[in-house]
């Protein structure tokens, strides 16, 4: 059975997504434990009530981000963890960690890459006025957003669509659409 970790640092949406579909499908494969970089998170509550475990630390209380990201890959290699993939994980991926899960780590991000790399994807798609928008599944790497895409999935935007509209419709994209990419990663793996 293939084990990975989720990577979250706020409300966890994507991480129930991926359960609950792991769940209902009969995935051969666990959840392993869910690693976050900011203490009293929702993901957190999500986790405990699903019955995963958790890491959370607190990077400030790290000398550097290798320090931290090495603590990590202990409480990874301790669940027998072969993949990641960030939900809504908040930090870049540095060296240390990347060079121990290389090729095995997965990011969802709100924008139809390489357009609006970074923080608030779906702001800045909303600001520059564009017609469609999506979600993109990409392997991580040195870059912010710049890893191979693996898979995309795209909305057309109402004439005079209000931007939290469009968020709980990229929001339902990212949840059908990232679950059935990591189904078929664990799959081929």
């Amino acid at each position: 059975m293939k084990k990975f970790a989720i990577f979250a640092s706020g409300s966890g949406t994507n991480f129930q997504a991926i359960i609950d579909t792991l769940k209902e499908e009969g995935w051969q494969a666990e959840a392993a434990i869910v690693i976050c970089d900011k203490p009293g998170a929702k993901v957190l509550e999500r986790a405990e009530k699903e019955g995963i475990p958790s890491f959370a630390f607190t990077p400030k209380a790290f000398p550097n981000k290798a320090a931290f990201e090495q603590t990590i890959i202990e409480q990874l290699r301790l669940h027998e963890v072969e993949w990641v993939f960030l939900a809504g994980y908040m930090r870049l991926i540095g060296p240390t960690l990347l060079g121990a899960y290389k090729g095995k780590i997965v990011n969802i991000h709100p924008s139809l890459l390489p357009a609006f790399p970074g923080l608030d994807a779906i702001g800045q798609a909303y600001q520059a006025g564009v017609k469609v928008a999506g979600i993109t599944v990409h392997f991580v790497d040195e870059g912010m957003d710049t890893g191979p895409i693996i898979d995309q999935a795209a909305i057309y935007i109402d004439q005079g669509e209000e931007l939290e509209s469009i968020e709980k419709r990229m929001h339902e994209l990212e949840h059908t659409l990232y679950p059935k990419v990591i189904k078929s990663l664990l799959e081929l793996s």
